[in-house]
């Protein structure tokens, strides 16, 4: 099915991107003028980016490159980073990548709460800023594919994301340098992707369709309501709404390939090939990590593999036969949790099977042969929904999403009502007083967002008991649904602690109104973040003093939140990193310009055009200096610095730039030449014509004629003289025939022809005399003014040839008409070709 958005491009250099950000991989769109909803292809022209950050202490790689090192050295390669996104040194999650990834050292940041990697003193970088890096790494991809600048980004991330996580990539794309528009759960996106290419079949009637997304590093079950609503706005609409939503953390494609890495290290170490443990080596297990992950993808479509790595270790290269039912028996209980998020979305959403029309696949690990039978048998179904792109559908969703609330983009509508996984409420205390007399304290709860509340919403929560300084809590509500390990795997249950001084001043300060309470301000933003947008105190009158308001007589509000912002000197460290690369990329620049430079030279100097104007001498020495330059580039040149590589470079172009222009010039000769020789020719005639046309109807004056000629003559004088002179010259000596002065000669003789050429368009032709009428009086013949006898009329012969121009009065014909109908137009449509606005049409499939 073909269905057309139009996108309305407003501005003419303007583009955003998405994101798709999953725990391997991250695939990067864009839309742009003229370019709509295009996946961004990598430096090695692939669709997809491994999330993968290497550093060094003297160079910093990203993606396939980064990935390149990690077999050799993988202490400095960082991968799987979501993982650590806004945890504690205490979360399990942290002990489990401490343990698929030994060779990193991670501690704890007591300062803000969370993690961070340190391979020496010098070298600690949180999870925030290495995932910075690769955003803007990913910035970096999107603006070189879109050829202009891009800050405005829809990123996506797992529906299970909690506050702090969410937080921690809004931190990492502000160290980035980009503008968040949205961060959007990934199987939102997709649902948008596919919501937005079966528009027409979207109607009133509610459509219930499920995705199931298994990636690298987890799996999210979605439930998703398509239907058309009214809006005020924009009329009848369609519209996805998040229902459900069930997810296991742990279970992905990753997993799978540790448990066949681990496979592989067991036959290996059987093989008794070497005394060692292969398990002990982490350059190894690295290695084995790499060709394990080759091997499940083979075997998602074929029966049995080879598994084979030369020198895996201590030079002994390994080679094993592995079967599919193998692989799925090292991973049954794997394969037992993937009916687990199904589970759970269709208790979310309090549906039953027999509501869901269809279930679609997403997710690479969904190719897995043994966890699509799993799934086909918990779901149900005759089959499985296989009919979208499951790599690249959540970043074609994130992109449209991220035209949507552009500024430079108008696109059809389609609205998006997602889903909180997590509740959350508002907790306080306060002193009570019995019948008794006896005081105590009472814990009170109010809900501020359900589960599967839709967002963005905001809510107001009031206390009316109030009259002094207080506490509140803000927590995630009941987690219940959640098993004890996901629990332990979440983290903190306290979002934010709110301490409110002054407001017992504030009570005085109002004490002649009656009090209604104080009000705390909640919004659930786009991204699903949380926010306090402010509290305030409102009494009888309308009277409003804000919490967080200026003076010392005024209340304040003082906010706790467990993960901290990150400090300026990591966006320091970050810049400073940014600054070495680009000072790598210009090293690497000027050595690729200067290899290139000595070898295109050495080859010419072989060339009949290049033999031709250099002396023996000349020769020599040039010959000589590359050579030098060669040998110097083979022992000292592949360590020097960017500044000598380029006074190398700039040495070697002065010694040879006589030689170049010699060789250019002699080049642009015949073109040149043959270009001055036309203009002349036409000009010369053009001139004739001008001095034929009779006295009455001449329009250029004397002047005018004359400069024409006078020009066309020194030209005409110049060129002969010099072509002369060159030819007395020899090939090896400085030419005196130079290319530009042939066209600043053109140049000269067209402007002088388009200034006459100019003049006779525009000048005004004069008016005919009327001719005798035949039938007319002899009174009527007489009556000719003096002025009119003492008119000369030139004879016919030599008018003839001469092509009078009509009067201005009379109605043009129908050929003029279409002239001038064309001229306007094409005014019309250049006229402030600055401010043109493009119109795109995004075609889908």
């Amino acid at each position: 099915m073909r269905e057309k958005l139009t996108l309305w491009a407003l501005f003419s250099s303007v583009a955003v991107m998405s994101v798709d950000l999953g725990s391997e991989w991250m695939k990067i769109a864009i839309v742009k003028p003229g370019v709509p909803m295009e996946i961004v292809l990598n430096k090695e022209s692939r669709r997809k980016t491994p999330v993968a950050v290497c550093l060094k202490e003297n160079e910093r790689l990203f993606g396939d490159s980064a990935l390149g090192v990690s077999v050799k050295n993988p202490k400095v390669v960082y991968r799987y980073l979501q993982n650590l996104l806004g945890k504690t040194a205490e979360n399990p999650q942290v002990a489990q990548y401490q343990k698929h990834f030994p060779e990193h050292q991670i501690q704890s940041d007591e300062k803000r709460g969370t993690v961070f990697f340190k391979n020496s003193e010098e070298m600690q970088y949180s999870p925030e800023e290495l995932l910075g890096m690769v955003l803007n790494y990913s910035s970096g991809l999107a603006q070189d594919f879109a050829e202009q600048p891009i800050k405005d980004a829809v990123i996506t991330i797992p529906a299970f994301f909690n506050q702090a996580e969410r937080r921690a990539v809004l931190q990492a794309a502000q160290m980035a340098g980009l503008k968040v528009l949205q961060l959007i759960n990934d199987n939102t996106a997709v649902a948008l992707n596919y919501g937005v290419f079966r528009r027409k079949d979207i109607n009133s009637t509610a459509q219930n369709v499920m995705f199931y997304d298994m990636g690298s590093g987890s799996t999210t079950a979605t439930i998703v309501t398509y239907q058309t609503v009214k809006t005020k706005e924009a009329g009848t609409q369609p519209q996805l709404q998040i229902r459900g939503v069930g997810f296991d953390r742990t279970l992905g494609g990753f997993e799978m390939e540790l448990r066949l890495r681990d496979y592989l290290a067991k036959i290996f170490n059987e093989q008794k090939k070497s005394k060692k443990d292969v398990r002990e080596n982490m350059r190894a297990m690295a290695k084995l990590l790499k060709e394990a992950q080759r091997v499940k993808t083979v075997l998602s479509a074929n029966a049995e593999h080879m598994a084979q790595i030369e020198g895996l270790m201590d030079d002994i290269d390994f080679k094993a036969k592995v079967n599919r039912a193998e692989f799925e028996a090292l991973c049954t209980d794997l394969f037992d949790r993937v009916p687990g998020p199904v589970e759970q979305a269709l208790a979310a959403s309090e549906m039953s099977l027999d509501e869901i029309e269809q279930v679609i696949l997403v997710g690479g690990a969904t190719r897995v042969p043994r966890v699509q039978e799993v799934l086909l048998k918990a779901v149900r179904k005759e089959e499985l929904g296989k009919n979208i792109n499951a790599d690249e559908a959540a970043a074609m969703g994130a992109v449209y999403q991220a035209a949507a609330l552009s500024k430079a983009f108008k696109v059809k509508p389609f609205i998006v009502r997602d889903a909180a996984v997590f509740p959350i409420q508002v907790e306080f205390s306060r002193e009570t007083e019995e019948e008794d007399g006896v005081k105590g304290i009472k814990h009170n709860k109010r809900i501020l967002f359900q589960r599967m509340a839709p967002y963005p919403q905001r809510k107001v929560i009031t206390f009316n008991r109030y009259t002094d300084d207080f506490i509140f809590h803000i927590n995630y509500g009941d987690l219940s649904f959640l098993s004890q390990d996901d629990l332990k795997m979440f983290g903190s249950q306290n979002l934010t602690t709110v301490k409110l001084s002054g407001v017992g001043n504030s009570f005085k300060k109002h004490s002649d109104a009656e009090s209604k309470g104080i009000k705390a301000h909640f919004n659930m933003d786009e991204s699903g973040v949380l926010l306090l947008d402010r509290v305030s105190s409102s009494e009888l009158g309308n009277t409003i003093s804000s919490l967080f308001g200026g003076g010392s007589s005024e209340p304040s509000a003082n906010v706790t939140e467990p993960v901290q912002n990150p400090h300026p000197i990591f966006f320091v460290r970050l810049q400073d990193l940014t600054d070495r690369d680009l000072e790598k990329q210009e090293r690497e620049k000027t050595l690729n310009n200067l290899e290139a430079f000595l070898f295109e030279t050495q080859d010419k100097l072989y060339q009949d055009e290049y033999l031709a104007v250099v002396t023996e001498e000349e020769k020599e020495e040039i010959s000589g200096k590359l050579s030098a330059a060669s040998t110097w580039m083979d022992d000292e040149g592949y360590t020097a610095g960017t500044k000598e590589l380029k006074e190398k470079l700039s040495e070697l172009k002065k010694l040879c730039k006589a030689m170049f222009f010699r060789v250019e010039e002699r080049k642009k000769w015949p073109d040149r030449l043959a270009a001055l020789d036309s203009m002349l020719n036409h000009s010369t005639i053009f001139l004739k014509s001008a001095k034929m046309l009779p006295e009455d109807n001449q329009i250029f004056t004397d002047v005018e004629l004359k400069t024409l000629e006078r020009v066309i003559n020194e030209t005409m004088d110049w060129k002969n003289e010099t072509v002369a002179e060159q030819e007395k010259l020899s090939p090896t000596e400085k030419p005196v025939l130079l290319s530009k002065d042939i066209e600043a000669k053109l140049s000269l003789l067209d402007r002088e022809v388009n200034y006459l050429l100019n003049k006779a368009k525009f000048a005004k032709p004069k008016p005919k005399p009327k001719p005798k009428d035949k039938n007319s009086t002899s009174t009527e013949s007489n009556k000719t003014s003096s002025t009119d006898s003492e008119k000369v009329v030139p004879p016919k012969d030599e008018t003839e040839g001469v092509e009078e121009a009509k009067p201005a009065e009379e109605p043009p014909t129908e050929e003029n008409k279409k002239e001038t109908e064309t001229e306007q137009k094409v005014e019309e449509e250049t006229e402030g070709t600055g401010n043109y606005t493009p119109v795109m049409h995004l075609d889908t499939h």
